[in-house]
């Protein structure tokens, strides 16, 4: 059997890193033979994150277009057309029979690149609402893997395939690890148990909203798991002081645990994190973050607000509304449950499988 060569490119955060690194996970499953270059954005998180899951990262000095007027801006159409001309350089000289975009700034590059070669594409849109960059991609993309339904509205209905979203599967697995959880946060497993995860790199308000409500939950005798992100550390480290119901963390490595231990969770809706806590099933208070791009966090949000399966606050009235709505869910075991019970149908199991299937379909010596 030949040897099989793909490209994964995108990323920028969690939400399009991990579902990438499930994709390459679920390929070299099937195929152990398999070449795989991703490829990211130079002094983004892929670049320390690809490497450490064993794969080799290529970055192109691509960048966003700031949403305010700024001199940054101007740099935008050098950075475009040096990544256009080192994505066509890899594709010419890593010759992949696919590449696939999961979002994220060099997803763009790569895949026009790609498409100029003649290479089939494969698209997976994580989010409820999809990005610009995939919306101009999806065009010429041989399958689109989407997360949500009535995705046609942005991509060709004969083209997309509904999968659900990569998550890393030992996070998602969670039987018998709940003693094991308390011990490694070294918490009381007889008290409630709120978890707060502002996404990869922490989320301003959400930490204001939390720091503004400790002395409220530890009243109530609530246990927090707060992971503040890297700039809020220090901050939150002072909030916490002497609280001994309230473990600080930049960056949790094992949400597996993390997820084990809540009773109640606080988190942006981004598509990943919205994906894992389906499957993990556990009641939620979405903040969706306002400036996501096309406010697609509240229409990932609200496609579990509108069946009863998460809760919703503004960020905008996360600092006020917080401590209070925590406080009223975490003690109320039917408004969990019936959140559970909701929240169980929209989890998509096997979702890196069934896409890693349709990329081997793709390449031509595969059958």
């Amino acid at each position: 059997m030949d040897e099989i060569r793909v490209i994964i490119s995108g990323g920028g955060t969690g939400g399009h890193i991990f579902p990438a690194i499930a994709i390459a996970n679920a390929i070299k499953k099937k195929r152990p033979d398999a070449k795989i270059l991703f490829v990211g954005a130079e002094g983004r998180m892929e670049m320390e994150k690809v490497p450490e899951a064993g794969y080799e990262i290529v970055g192109l000095p691509i960048m966003g277009i700031q949403r305010s007027l700024t001199l940054k801006n101007l740099k935008f159409p050098f950075k475009l057309i040096k990544s256009m001309l080192k994505a066509k350089r890899i594709v010419k000289e890593f010759k992949p029979q696919v590449a696939v975009g999961v979002g994220g700034y060099a997803s763009g590059p790569l895949l026009r690149a790609a498409n100029s070669a003649n290479v089939p594409t494969l698209l997976q849109e994580q989010n409820s609402y999809a990005g610009l960059t995939n919306k101009i991609l999806g065009k010429k993309a041989s399958k689109i893997c989407v997360a949500y339904e009535g995705m046609d509205k942005f991509f060709p209905a004969e083209k997309l395939l509904l999968t659900g979203n990569p998550v890393r599967a030992e996070v998602v697995k969670l039987e018998g690890k709940r003693d094991r959880a308390f011990e490694f946060f070294k918490l009381d497993p007889a008290k409630k148990t709120l978890l707060v995860v502002g996404g990869s790199l922490g989320a301003w308000s959400v930490n204001e909203g939390v720091k503004a409500s400790l002395k409220q939950w530890t009243k109530k005798d609530i246990q927090v798991i707060w992971q503040c992100g890297k700039l809020y550390h220090d901050k939150a480290l002072k909030a916490a002081e002497g609280n001994r119901n309230v473990v600080v963390l930049d960056f949790i490595k094992r949400m597996d645990l993390a997820y084990a231990a809540a009773d109640l969770v606080v988190s942006r809706a981004g598509a990943l994190a919205v994906s894992e806590l389906c499957l993990v099933k556990k009641p939620s208070i979405f903040v969706p973050l306002p400036t996501a791009a096309e406010d697609h966090q509240s229409k990932n949000a609200q496609a579990l607000t509108a069946r009863n399966a998460a809760f919703l606050i503004k960020d905008s009235e996360v600092r006020t509304q917080l401590g209070n709505e925590v406080d009223g869910l975490i003690n109320s075991e039917a408004e969990l449950q019936k959140t559970i019970d909701n929240i169980k149908p929209l989890g998509y199991e096997d979702a890196a499988e069934i896409i890693a299937d349709e990329v081997l379909k793709l390449i031509k010596n595969e059958g």
